[in-house]
């Protein structure tokens, strides 16, 4: 359980952070299914990425390594990394 009492994060909370954080891309809809799409596609670097890590730290109270990161290409794998930190695995 995270230092604020959550203990998941969904793809809409996410996304949210996304926004907050990074913006959005005129070209790309946020609100459709982007689980699975890669960042690349949907237009965010890696220091876009590294925003919204350290967003979510402050926020849920996780810690992110650079090199687990590094592996999250999609809004689902990079969930399944938080969710992973939250619950300990």
């Amino acid at each position: 359980m995270s230092a604020n009492g959550v203990t998941a994060l969904s793809i809409d909370d996410f996304t949210r952070i996304l926004r907050e954080s990074a913006g959005e891309d005129e070209g790309v809809d946020l609100s459709g299914d982007i689980a699975d799409v890669s960042f690349t596609d949907l237009g965010y670097d890696s220091l876009a990425l590294l925003e919204v890590a350290g967003r979510i730290t402050r926020a849920y109270g996780v810690a992110l390594p650079d090199e687990d990161l590094d592996g999250a290409e999609t809004p689902r794998a990079f969930v399944e990394l938080v969710n992973a930190s939250l619950s300990g695995s």
